[in-house]
């Protein structure tokens, strides 16, 4: 399942929260006035998901045991080109390199490499890792300001290169498990047309119209990845029925 969230700038004047989780068959948008965990307990969706959870790493989602996680490599390819060109970090730019090559590797085999691929794969991973933490070094003890409290101030590169280490896992589960995605962007695409609406309107007039709108942009998205087009969803929706796989039993094991 993928999750993410994003601002609806101004909903009678204050900030809001749309939070949305999908596949590629549903699509389930929510407002609140939360972005963490307070929001995502009140829908209810994750806390009772047991399956593969995709995301940005935004820490509220590893609240939640019972599932597993998989982190969007489409986001770090984005800041390790940042931690090269800006940074001049070049274990950056060799790392965005090698999930390249792992990712064409994982789509040639059709989804998924044989393990003693992933072992390899990961041992380069790891190897990188270890030239990283030479050049991008965590902050010295001794340089902590006299009185400062809580957790040293990394720089950007260095916050990156922490998360790839402490998560590894998580970065690289897409190489064996053929459901895990390389990237969010199935997350990102559900959320792109409300980011038109933010554009077009730029605010809801209402609670309850943000409410409205979350509603109806759910229905019709679960429908196109159905196969039902919008007027054909709205048609529906007037003559007071449901698409034909509304009305479908899943299956149970």
């Amino acid at each position: 399942m993928h999750v993410d969230e994003t601002g609806i700038i101004n909903i009678i004047g204050k900030r809001k929260w749309l939070h949305c989780a999908s596949n590629d068959l549903w699509t389930d948008f929510f407002s609140h006035e939360k972005r963490g965990c307070e929001a995502m307990d009140a829908r209810g969706i994750i806390p009772a998901f047991t399956g593969v959870l995709c995301h940005d790493h935004w820490k509220p989602y590893y609240s939640y045991e019972g599932l597993l996680h998989a982190l969007c490599n489409a986001h770090h390819l984005r800041e390790l080109t940042r931690a090269f060109e800006q940074d001049g970090q070049l274990w950056a730019q060799e790392m965005e390199a090698l999930l390249k090559v792992i990712n064409n590797a994982v789509h040639d085999a059709g989804g998924a490499i044989d393990a003693a691929s992933a072992n390899d794969y990961r041992q380069q991973y790891k190897t990188l890792l270890e030239r990283a933490e030479i050049e991008c070094p965590a902050p010295k003890k001794e340089d902590k300001k006299k009185g400062q409290r809580g957790r040293q101030k990394r720089s950007k590169s260095r916050n990156l290169l922490e998360r790839l280490s402490n998560f590894e896992d998580d970065v690289l589960r897409f190489m064996s498990d053929p459901d895990v995605p390389f990237t969010n962007n199935q997350g990102e695409r559900d959320l792109r047309m409300t980011k038109v609406q933010q554009k077009i309107s730029g605010c809801f007039r209402s609670w309850e119209g943000a409410e409205i709108f979350c509603r109806i942009r759910g229905y019709l998205s679960t429908c196109q990845k159905h196969g039902v087009s919008s007027t054909e969803a709205m048609s529906l929706l007037f003559d007071g029925k449901l698409p034909a796989f509304a009305n479908e039993v899943p299956e149970t094991s």
